[in-house]
């Protein structure tokens, strides 16, 4: 049976304000803070107590309790106990990854209408003990006697409660993905200042988004908190080059750092996507339209850049779609280090890694600057992990509009060597 596929329309966003870890949300969890971004979205667009299709959402830094994250947050939130939720996580692309799935959902009529989001907290990490210790504590709690108490703690030492702090080392290689995005700068030549100007761009632009009102139907507060609060405007390029490398400290020849870096952050975000008939019926906007999307991945444990693989991605969307970068009005580029933004860009533009890596006769090309992020981006904002991806195709849907465009690529790197893209048109 043949089926036509139907538009996936973005009607709009809502996101909590996103705070650097251990500042305004130490008192909030993954659940409270998705719960209030989907609360802000319900209430925004008259869903409270309504049914929808699907919510799905995730968080990469969970507890054992997050399990049931997605479900939990949409009942807390004030929907319908008749919507499912899917919890799910690949990393930074979490949330647009969900919104890639529920939108082929829609697509293909399965479901009408969907909420993607994503939620991360630094600040509440779980305190994990060692393997010891749980096995003790396991022990401990099956016991019966004071015999079998006793015996759970036989040979014990104090070595054996002190936390194992969470941990942003890629498995497969032992570094930390800004270790790894500093051998991407080395191999494709990114300058400290080259780096440092990105971060100024992307700070300048969040703030003078700000101060445009373009924030202001997008975020909900939560925790007495009513805006993002890393955003410096007032920083510049001699004040970020006062600072020390932060993954490379010893041969002299470091160049990320803390201010061309995103930093740890708090927050959670929520897109929510539909059928046209579906918001038509309820009287609801067509921001945009989620057209295309893809996910990648490279072998990174074997020399690939970790973050390099958004730029197999985006490259197949523009082969699946017949596009060229002259046919993209705006460039949401995740910031997770100004350094991924500037080796993606260099990639596209050499005919060599076209040909081994992308299989393209002739490069992608260049992007103009002045279509990239031109809102400001994760540099600025901050980076939820799992919250960035609804932020910036919430953001996206809106600038086409606001800014009278037509066409916006998105692209989103992630740990273990993976990269999520799409393609969003206006309505």
């Amino acid at each position: 049976m043949t089926q036509t596929l139907r538009r996936v329309a973005i009607v709009g966003s809502a996101r909590i304000p996103f705070c650097r870890a251990y500042t305004g949300y130490e008192n909030e969890t993954n659940l409270s803070m998705l719960a209030t971004a989907i609360g802000g979205l319900a209430d925004k667009y008259g869903l409270k107590g309504e049914r929808i299709g699907e919510v799905a959402a995730g968080a990469v830094i969970s507890h054992s309790r997050d399990f049931n994250l997605a479900r939990e947050a949409l009942l807390d939130a004030g929907l319908s106990p008749m919507t499912p939720g899917t919890t799910m996580q690949i990393a930074c692309g979490t949330s647009l990854q969900a919104a890639l799935l529920l939108g082929a959902k829609i697509a293909t009529g399965e479901i009408d209408s969907a909420i993607a989001g994503g939620s991360d907290t630094v600040s509440d990490s779980p305190v994990v003990l060692g393997p010891k210790m749980q096995k003790r504590m396991i022990a401990l709690s099956r016991a019966r006697t004071a015999g079998e108490r006793l015996a759970a703690f036989k040979g014990f030492n104090f070595g054996e409660i002190t936390p194992v702090a969470p941990s942003t080392q890629e498995p497969r290689t032992g570094l930390s993905m800004g270790e790894h995005c500093e051998l991407m700068a080395k191999e494709w030549g990114i300058t400290r200042e080259a780096q440092d100007e990105v971060a100024l761009r992307s700070h300048q632009n969040a703030a003078r988004a700000y101060e445009e009102g373009f924030h202001d139907d997008l975020v909900v507060p939560c925790a007495g908190i009513v805006k993002d609060n890393n955003i410096r405007p007032d920083t510049t390029l001699d004040k970020m080059a006062t600072m020390k490398p932060a993954f490379d400290k010893r041969s002299g020849k470091g160049t990320l750092t803390a201010a061309n870096s995103t930093p740890l952050t708090d927050g959670a975000s929520s897109v929510l996507l539909a059928s046209e008939d579906w918001a038509k019926e309820r009287g609801l906007p067509i921001l945009a339209y989620l057209t295309m999307g893809a996910v990648s991945a490279n072998d990174f444990a074997h020399g690939d850049g970790l973050l390099m693989a958004p730029t197999i991605a985006v490259s197949d969307l523009m082969r699946r779609s017949r596009l060229t970068f002259g046919d993209i009005d705006l460039f949401e580029l995740h910031e997770a280090f100004a350094a991924q933004v500037l080796c993606s860009l260099k990639a596209w533009e050499d005919p060599g890694y076209n040909r081994s890596v992308l299989g393209r006769e002739e490069p992608l090309g260049t992007i103009p600057v002045d279509k990239i992020n031109v809102m400001g981006s994760s540099l600025a904002y901050g980076h939820p992990f799992a919250a960035t991806g609804a932020r910036i195709l919430g953001m996206t849907a809106k600038m086409l509009n606001t800014l009278d465009k037509s066409r916006a690529l998105l692209s989103v790197c992630t740990a273990g060597g993976m990269g999520v893209a799409a393609i969003v048109e206006r309505a």
